[in-house]
C-alpha cells in the first residue's frame, strides 16, 4: 500500500481502502484543519455557498435575538476586552487618517532635523505632510492608572 505524507502534521500515513485518494491523515486535528481549509476556500470561490452561509447565520440570529445580550451579561470580561480592542482600532484608524493627510500648505518649514517618535509610527508610512515636521505621538495611558510626579515635577503616567 502507498504511503503518503500529511500536509498538516507531516507524518506519513496509509490512505483508507475506501478512500484511496485520501490526502490528509485521520488525526482529528488534521481533519479539522482540512475541513476549515476547504470551507475557507469554498467561501472565497463559491458565491452561492457564501450566500447560503450568510442566510443561515441571519436565520439563527433571528431565532436567537437575545443571544449577545445574555452572552455579555454572563461574560463581562469579554465586553471589557472588546471595548479596549475597539479603542485600539479607533486609535489606529485615527493614525491612518493622519497618515493620509497631505495638507502641507498650512505647515511652516522647520530647519531642525526630523525625528519621528512613538510606538505607532508604522501606521504613518504614507505620510507626506512635510519633510521637516516633527510628529510626536504619545500613547494613551491605560485607564485607571495613577499619574506620579517625577523628581522635576513632570507628571509620569504609570
Amino acid at each position: 500500500m502507498i504511503e503518503r505524507c500529511c500536509p498538516y502534521c507531516r507524518k506519513t500515513f496509509h490512505p483508507s481502502k475506501c478512500q484511496p485518494q485520501q490526502v490528509v491523515c485521520s488525526a482529528a486535528e488534521c481533519q479539522r484543519q482540512r475541513s476549515t481549509s476547504y470551507r475557507r476556500q469554498k467561501l472565497a470561490t463559491d458565491p452561492n455557498y457564501c450566500e447560503a452561509c450568510r442566510q443561515s447565520a441571519r436565520q439563527w440570529r433571528k431565532q436567537h435575538p437575545d443571544y449577545w445580550k445574555q452572552y455579555r451579561k454572563a461574560h463581562p470580561a469579554s465586553g471589557a476586552r472588546n471595548r479596549e480592542l475597539q479603542k485600539s482600532r479607533d486609535r489606529k484608524q485615527h493614525l491612518q487618517n493622519l497618515a493620509n493627510n497631505i495638507s502641507a500648505s498650512s505647515l511652516r518649514p522647520c530647519p531642525a532635523r526630523v525625528w519621528l517618535l512613538g510606538s505607532a509610527l508604522h501606521d504613518l508610512a504614507n505620510n507626506s505632510s512635510a519633510a521637516t515636521q516633527v510628529w510626536v505621538l504619545e500613547a494613551l495611558p491605560p485607564t485607571g492608572q495613577a499619574v506620579r510626579p517625577l523628581a522635576n515635577n513632570t507628571p509620569l503616567v504609570l
